[in-house]
C-alpha cells in the first residue's frame, strides 16, 4: 500500500505541474502525451515492485534483478510501438554525425562527478551480487525508461524548445530528470510522505548530463555507460 501511495502522489505532481506549464503555453501542450508519460511511470513501478508483491520473485538475491528485467522488458516492448520506435526513443548504437568530439569532454566531466561523490561518500564492503548488479542493472534498465520512452513521451507533451549548450531543451527534458530524482527522494512510509533533499541532489543533477548526451548523442549508450560507472565506482575504490 505504501508503494501505491507514493506512485499516487509522484503522479499527481507530475499532472498537476505538467498542466500548469502546458497550460502556460497551450500551443505547445499536448495533454493526451502528458497522460502516457504517467502511465508510463506508473507501468515501470508495477515492474519494478512485482506489481506491488502479488508477483512471485523466481530470480531471487538481495538486489532486485526480477522486478529491473521486468522494467526492462516493459521499456523495450513500449519503444518498438509504431507510436515510439527504437531510434526515437534512443535506443540505438549509432551516434549523432559530430556528437562525439563533444561529448567526451562531459563524459569525462561525468565520471569526475561520481569519482569526487565516490570519495566523499565512501561505500561499505560490496558482495559480488551487488557489484554484478550495480555494474548492469540500473544503467540497462533506468536510462532507456528515463532518457527513453518518457522522455519520448514528455517531448510530444511540451513541444516547445530553447537552444542551449548545443542542444535544444524542452520541459520533457526537466521533467524527465525530476521524477528520476524523486524515485529515489520521495516516497510515502509510517503514514507520511518523505522528500531526502540531498539524494534528490545526487540523482536530478547528474541525470541533466545523461539528458544532454542522449540529446546530443541521439542515443542512450553513453548514458547507459555512465550510469553503471557512476552507481559502481564507490563498490571497486
Amino acid at each position: 500500500m505504501n508503494g501505491l501511495i507514493g506512485l499516487g502522489g509522484t503522479l499527481i505532481i507530475l499532472l498537476l505541474v505538467g498542466t500548469v506549464i502546458g497550460y502556460a503555453n497551450r500551443r505547445h501542450f499536448a495533454p493526451r502525451w502528458l497522460m502516457v508519460a504517467g502511465l508510463l511511470v506508473a507501468l515501470n513501478d508495477a515492474c519494478l515492485t512485482g506489481a506491488y508483491g502479488l508477483m512471485p520473485d523466481f530470480i531471487g538475491g538481495e538486489w532486485n534483478w526480477q522486478g529491473k528485467l521486468l522494467a526492462l522488458c516493459a521499456t523495450l516492448a513500449i519503444a518498438a510501438l509504431p507510436a515510439f520506435g527504437w531510434r526515437r526513443s534512443g535506443l540505438s548504437l549509432s551516434q549523432e554525425p559530430g556528437s562525439l568530439k563533444a561529448s567526451i569532454p562531459v563524459a569525462v566531466f561525468y565520471c569526475a562527478f561520481f569519482v569526487v561523490i565516490a570519495l566523499v561518500f565512501p561505500s561499505g564492503k560490496a558482495n559480488a551480487e551487488e557489484v554484478a548488479f550495480q555494474l548492469t542493472m540500473p544503467g540497462f534498465e533506468e536510462e532507456p525508461f528515463y532518457r527513453g520512452i518518457l522522455l519520448l513521451a514528455l517531448d510530444r507533451s511540451f513541444t516547445s524548445r530553447v537552444r542551449f549548450l548545443g542542444v535544444n531543451w524542452g520541459w520533457g527534458a526537466v521533467l524527465s530528470c525530476a521524477l528520476f530524482g524523486m524515485a529515489h527522494a520521495f516516497g510515502f512510509s509510517e503514514g507520511h510522505f518523505s522528500f531526502d533533499v540531498m539524494t534528490m541532489a545526487l540523482t536530478a543533477l547528474p541525470s541533466f548530463i545523461a539528458v544532454w548526451l542522449r540529446l546530443r548523442t541521439g542515443s542512450v549508450l553513453f548514458p547507459i555507460l555512465l550510469h553503471n560507472f557512476g552507481n559502481s565506482l564507490s563498490l571497486l575504490i
